[in-house]
């Protein structure tokens, strides 16, 4: 199995970014269908863009965890690695626009690669680890299963918060 961790992840950051990207324009393409907002971004704000990098990577972890079952650590892992992404995102992105003022498109675009790179990147160090003392195998799957509602629950009761401002429009949410 160790050997195969590596395709595994590799696999996982191409299904991450080419299933992001189509996330970030299938609302639209979709006339603005209500059914897949939960899923996709409905706007420009940071946290539709922590949602692109969170339904891909959760729903590639659900299919690989299929062929992990001997990984007692194997959802351990995963929680530690999806919340590295989505919390890199707004991490990256505030502190470029802090420190530089607006950021080019380009380099929005590049943080969202570069943190699916790391979330798989930094999950293959923990695979490659020995592996670590838990509890429950299913408590972190119960948190991503949380954090999958809030995303669900904020795309339509969207706070009034700079975490879910669309920049370019000013609104929040749909």
């Amino acid at each position: 199995m160790k050997r195969s961790i590596g395709l595994w992840q590799l696999m996982g950051f191409a299904v991450t970014s080419l299933g992001g990207t189509i996330l970030h324009f299938l609302y639209g393409w979709l006339g603005d269908a209500l059914w897949v907002a939960p899923f996709s971004g409905v706007n420009e704000s940071t946290w539709e863009h922590m949602k692109l990098l969170f339904w891909p990577t959760f729903i590639y972890a659900i299919v690989q965890s299929f062929f992990f079952r001997d990984r007692e650590d194997f959802w351990h892992v995963k929680l530690r690695g999806i919340l590295l992404g989505i919390t890199l995102i707004p991490v990256i992105f505030y502190t470029y626009n802090g420190a530089v003022g607006k950021s080019p498109d380009w380099f929005n675009i590049a943080i969202f690669f570069f943190c699916a790179a790391v979330v798989y990147i930094y999950e293959t160090r923990l695979f490659n680890e020995e592996r670590f003392r838990h509890r429950s195998s299913k408590l972190p799957l119960v948190a991503l299963s949380a954090i999958g509602l809030l995303f669900i629950i904020f795309t339509f009761l969207t706070p009034e918060l700079g975490l879910f401002e669309d920049p370019l429009t000013g609104t929040y949410g749909i």
